[in-house]
This record gives structure tokens, sequence and C-alpha cells, in this order.
């Protein structure tokens, strides 16, 4: 049989959204007999967030504690589905999972759409991003949509 999908990443966060896209992303791989990633990416600390702490307004940000506490929560989220690794970046989330996918042959991304207004308006939109420069076909799953 001929894998039509060789290597599946999934970017989540921690919503519901994000678990309905992994839930896609493992039905889609489940299908094919591909490879699954499940990826998310760390942001570096919002300017404001820097330059408050930095002048002593609000708490250090602790890109280590962060970093370990993301490697934990993704660990067992990749464990819940048999066969998928973890991947965890750091950067510019729409970015750092394009070029990671670019870079590891990744043939299929699926992607939660779920970012509000304000949210969009503010950082922008992590789905929209990968959309226009994922070097691979990109799956866009509403949050309210299950598999099947």
């Amino acid at each position: 049989m001929t894998t039509a999908f060789s290597h599946i990443a999934c970017c989540i966060d921690d919503s519901g959204a994000g678990r309905t896209a992994l839930e896609h992303a493992r039905a889609l791989r489940d299908l094919s007999g591909g490879r699954l990633s499940v990826v998310h990416v760390i942001a570096p600390a919002p300017f404001l967030v820097s330059m408050a702490a930095s002048l002593g307004g609000a708490p250090v940000h602790d890109a280590e504690a962060e970093r370990r506490a993301g490697e934990m929560w993704l660990g067992e989220i990749a464990a819940g589905v048999p066969g998928a690794e973890a991947v965890l970046l750091e950067g510019h989330p729409g970015e750092a999972a394009c070029d990671w996918a670019r870079e590891n042959a990744v043939d299929a991304m699926v992607v939660a759409t779920h970012a509000g207004r304000i949210e969009r308006a503010l950082v922008g939109s992590f789905a929209a991003f990968v959309t226009q420069h994922a070097p691979c076909p990109v799956l866009l799953v509403p949050p309210t949509v299950s598999p099947g």
C-alpha cells in the first residue's frame, strides 16, 4: 500500500480546539499509516512582559521552567496517542512550525482554528500563517468539528 501521508504534524496548544485537531490528525494517520508528530511551539515572552520584568514591574520570565513544563505536558499528550512523537519547538510559532516541517519532510499539517478577534489583532493568526507558509498541505480544523 502506498502511504498517502508518510509524516503528519499536528500543531497543538492547551485548548479544546487543539485536542480536536489532534483527533483529526490521529484519524488521518490511522488512514494513511504514516508517522505522527505532535508539535507545540513555546513563543518568546512578549516584549512588554520582558520590559516590565527588567524594570521590576512583573515577574521574571523563566524560559527554562516554561520549557520543562512544556516538555512534560506535551509528553503526556503524545503518550495518549500510540506511536506519536512529541516535538517541542521555541520561537515565533508559525515560523518555527513551518521551518521544522520543512526540515523534517512533513507532508501534511493539521492545525486548529480558534483564535478570537482580539488575539488575532494582537499576535496574528497561527493558522493563517501556517496555511500561507507551510511546505505541505494544511488541514484546518474548526474547534467544533469531530472526526468521523
